[in-house]
């Protein structure tokens, strides 16, 4: 049939119907999705949502991305139903009390990405059964590959006073094909579930699992006041991080670049890079693993 998400079957559509009946309470946030067959970018339509004044707890789905955005404005696109392109809206600043928690200080939030990093491994490993890892700050290996990434993005609030809202953005390569695999400007190899031999690539349980995670730690996280290492979150992120103790080249938002060892990750998520200059403490560079 012309068009119809049935015609590769390695690739069968998600259903609203199902993720919506796991994802209720007590699972997580989670109070609206929306699951598109086709959007520009899942992050943009949450930021959208998100100055329109939803609420915490939106999850935008999409079967397939034309103009998926990662860092440094690049663009990212994926066949249709080959991967997982999500979108999540979260309030961190705004108390809930029927949770307990209370607002997280800005401060906190770039833990935010990494929060979503620890999700991602966790689903990846125990749905897929491949051995993963984290390059700091946003990016999942499998070895030295690029399976996904994760783009978080803040939005300003409607007053001001109102703190912003964070949007964050998750694309998991699940059944690409190798000549389907996008190009890395950075030259980090990209690869996908299936072509790393995952005994599973249903995106269905992998998506559960995801945001099962993702609910988990951000309540962790939320009942802690946004506290990294309380939460247990600092030492679950360390325990999966591939940049730790290795040479790396880090390329910063000014266009420069700093190169030395990375040495750990600080309270506040930043991470502490030993140069022949000295310490320096990155909060955003896009970094490149040395041998």
């Amino acid at each position: 049939m012309p068009g119809s998400p049935y015609t590769d079957l390695d690739r069968p559509p998600l259903s609203a119907e199902r993720l919506a009946r796991a994802l209720t309470a007590p699972h997580g946030p989670w109070r609206r999705l929306d699951l598109r067959v086709e959007t520009g970018s899942t992050n943009a339509d949450v930021a959208a949502a998100a100055r329109a004044g939803e609420p915490e707890g939106l999850l935008v789905v999409a079967e397939r991305q034309t103009a998926g955005r990662g860092r440094r404005g690049r663009v990212w696109q994926s066949p249709a139903r080959a991967g997982i392109a999500t979108s999540v809206l979260l309030r961190p600043g705004e108390a809930v009390a029927e949770r307990g928690w209370p607002p997280a200080p800005a401060t906190g939030y770039g833990w935010l990405p990494l929060l979503a990093g620890v999700a991602l491994v966790e689903a990846v490993t125990r749905v897929a059964e491949v051995e993963a890892g984290l390059k700091w700050p946003n990016d999942l290996l499998i070895g030295a590959a690029k399976c996904g990434g994760i783009l978080a993005e803040a939005v300003p609030g409607a007053a001001p006073a109102q703190p912003p809202a964070i949007v964050l953005g998750i694309g998991l390569n699940v059944t690409l094909r190798a000549d389907e695999l996008p190009e890395n400007p950075t030259g980090l190899p990209a690869t996908s579930l299936q072509l790393a031999g995952a005994v599973a690539t249903d995106r269905d349980p992998l998506l559960r699992a995801l945001l099962r995670s993702l609910a988990q730690w951000y309540d962790r996280w939320r009942a802690a006041g946004g506290d990294a290492v309380h939460s247990g979150l600092r030492d679950a992120y360390l325990a999966c991080c591939a940049t730790l103790d290795r040479p790396v080249r880090a390329l910063l938002p000014d266009g420069t670049e700093l190169s030395g060892r990375a040495t750990g990750v600080d309270v506040d998520g930043q991470l502490l890079l030993d140069t022949p200059a000295g310490l320096r403490r990155l909060s955003a560079a896009d970094v490149l693993h040395l041998r």
